[in-house]
């Protein structure tokens, strides 16, 4: 049975990949706006505090001799900062939030030595930037300039172009379905023609669009489509003349050979009338006749089966009673024993006798005389199994014996013709059936009919 071909995983993975790559590429670009775009805020920020710092110290002397408060009702006029400091000693500041105590030590030492300097620090959750200097040998004085609008800027931005890869990734996904879709629509295309192919549409060609790959692949799968059409129907001519050659050959053999038989069977009756000397003869005669009768009989039958002739007569049937009747009707009763359940089924009567004769007569033929024959049923459904303890089979002739003309032995005259077991396998296919073989050197081999 053909099994569709799903280009959904492929279609997926090409999606994914498509989505992913825009969203790496889009996740380094933002990454790198972002990264530039706070190192630039933030050194603005230093910039900015330092310039202001810078004019506070210039102004800071002048105010200081009046005290520092003094010093920081001017500084509430000149920006949005507050000031800590040490002056003589004695620490003041212009907030509660704020003091020196919140001054880093390492920006502390920096000032001591008479240079500006700064440093971030987080004071009760808020961002600030201090700046530093000295205003005169006594006095440190400490710039605190929030830095929470920048931070709270710095969050937005970063949410923003991560919503931005969000959706970039989303509508890659959308267009890298859309592109897959398209791209993959010849290779569809491709698998529903192959399906066409295994299905026996032989005249299935692609459609040639352009010179690119597609295209070229197109035209390889045409050409491959066409040379194995001509080879099929070459294959199809010469099997369907085989099968008229060997209808033919059985059929015009059948009228000299049906009087070969009765002449055959006229010469048996006058057997012990002839001299000793060409008895020998007249009974090999009388064999040969018999096996080549038997030969077109199994030619006519190959013949039918091949050309979809035969037709399957189903009705009630209860297999031990049949798998009896046909080891009593052949005469093997005392060589064959029989195991049977009561199993009944749907088939064609005539068919299921002739497979079971047919194993029987191998089994007693080529197992040293006894057979056993066990009919029932079990998981895999009903099953008649025909089973001898002669020698085996070796196992590199298993996989052939059901073809037709094969013998495991050919150097071993034997009076079948070799087209038993490939006829009762076409039986037992013909009723939804199969045969199993299974065999070992010096075990023996065990046949099953099974029908589901």
């Amino acid at each position: 049975m053909a099994r569709r071909i799903s280009l959904g995983g492929l279609r997926r993975r090409l999606t994914i990949a498509f989505a992913l790559a825009v969203g790496a590429s889009a996740a380094v670009l933002a990454a790198g706006s972002y990264f530039v775009v706070r190192h630039n805020l933030l050194a603005d920020s230093v910039n900015s505090g330092v310039k202001q710092a810078r004019r506070n110290l210039v102004i800071a002397p002048g105010y200081l001799k009046n005290g520092p408060d003094a010093l920081l009702k001017a500084y509430e006029r000149r920006g949005d900062f507050d000031t800590a400091g040490v002056y003589r000693g004695r620490p003041f500041s212009s907030s509660f939030s704020v003091s020196v105590r919140q001054v880093p030590s390492d920006l502390r030492r920096v000032v001591r030595k008479g240079e500006l300097g700064y440093q971030r620090n987080t004071v009760a959750g808020t961002h600030y930037l201090v700046v530093g200097g000295r205003a005169g040998r006594d006095t440190e004085l400490y710039y605190f300039f929030s830095e929470q609008d920048l931070r709270h800027e710095l969050v937005q931005l970063r949410d923003i172009l991560l919503i931005g890869v969000g959706i970039l990734m989303l509508v890659a996904a959308f267009l890298g379905a859309i592109l897959a879709r398209g791209t993959l629509r010849p290779v569809a295309r491709a698998s529903d023609a192959a399906r066409s192919l295994a299905e026996g549409l032989l005249e299935t060609r692609l459609p040639v669009e352009g010179r690119d790959e597609f295209g070229v692949w197109a035209q390889s799968f045409n050409e491959m489509a066409a040379a194995l059409e001509g080879k099929i129907s070459a294959l199809s001519a010469a099997q369907a003349r085989e099968r008229r050659f060997t209808a033919d050959v059985a059929h015009e053999l059948r009228t000299p050979l049906t009087a070969l038989v009765g002449e055959a069977s006229l010469l048996g009756q006058h057997l012990d009338a002839m001299p000793s000397e060409s008895r020998r003869p007249a009974e090999l005669l009388i064999a040969d006749v018999g096996r080549l009768r038997r030969l077109v009989e199994d030619l006519m039958a190959i013949s039918r089966l091949d050309a979809g002739a035969e037709s399957v007569q189903a009705e009630t049937v209860e297999l031990a009673s049949l798998a009896e009747a046909a080891v009593r009707a052949r005469g093997w009763d005392g060589r064959v024993r029989l195991e049977a359940d009561e199993v009944v089924v749907m088939s064609d009567p005539r068919r299921l006798e002739g497979i079971v004769a047919n194993l029987v007569g191998n089994a007693l033929e080529h197992g040293g005389g006894e057979a056993s024959v066990r009919v029932g049923r079990d998981d895999d459904g009903v099953f008649v199994e025909v089973a001898d303890r002669g020698p085996g089979i070796p196992s590199e002739h298993l996989p052939h014996l059901f073809e037709r003309f094969y013998k495991a032995d050919p150097a071993r005259a034997s009076g079948g013709t070799g087209l038993g077991l490939a006829i009762a396998q076409e039986n037992a296919r013909l009723l939804g059936g199969k045969i199993e073989v299974w065999s070992e050197l010096g075990q023996g081999s065990r046949f099953t009919l099974r029908i589901s």
